[in-house]
Formats: structure tokens, sequence, C-alpha cells
């Protein structure tokens, strides 16, 4: 396709660039899934850290019995997911995004091959 401007330039092809991105096209970003993992487990590392500081400093029980690394561990795992569930939104959208462009990739291929076949 080739379009004339009003400064008189030649354009072939749709226009690309930082000025046309539409507000409806949400950012693709290439490791969303990965990123999102990343930090998910992160925010579990942290919260990890701050249980076992608090039971070193005697704020939490140190142990249940002789089960003091699961018990630190379940209580790290039942505090970061509230927070991860709030504070890594924005990352999981994306990384919903992301696998649903996927899915719709793989079942219009699919859809493709199928048609071949017949």
């Amino acid at each position: 396709m080739t379009s004339t401007s009003e400064t008189g330039t030649t354009n072939t092809g749709p226009a690309t660039g930082p000025d046309t991105v539409s507000a409806a096209a949400p950012v693709r970003k290439p490791h969303a899934t990965l990123r999102y993992t990343a930090m998910r487990l992160g925010v579990f590392l942290a919260c990890f850290v701050v249980v076992a500081v608090l039971a070193y400093v005697g704020i939490l029980p140190e142990a249940i019995g002789r089960a003091n690394p699961l018990w630190l561990l379940m209580l790290a795992m039942v505090v970061s997911a509230p927070l991860s569930l709030v504070l890594l939104r924005r990352q999981r959208d994306e990384m919903s995004v992301r696998i649903a462009e996927r899915v719709d990739h793989a079942k219009r291929k699919l859809a493709a091959n199928q048609s071949q076949e017949d």
C-alpha cells in the first residue's frame, strides 16, 4: 500500500512507530510467564526470610513439634499467596494475555491443518 502524506513523502505499508500504538492493543512482553514466576518466587523468598527472622527473634513460634523448617515454609506460603495476588496483578494479567494469544495461535494452526486434510 502506497500513500502520500501532506508533506509529499511517500509511505509504503502501514504506519509503524512509537506514535502509532493504539490504546486498545496491550503491550506484549516476550517473557511474561518467566517474569511472573520469578517475581512470585521472590515474594515467597522474602516472606520466608521475614517469617524466619520473626521466628528467630521469638515473635512467632519457632516450631510445632520437630517441624521447624516445614512450619516456616508453610507459613511463608500462606503469607505470600495473598501478597502475590495483590502485588503481582499486572504481571499475572500480562502472562494470561500472552498465554491466551499462544492458545489462539495453536487453535488457528490446528484448524488450518485440519482444513488442508479435507
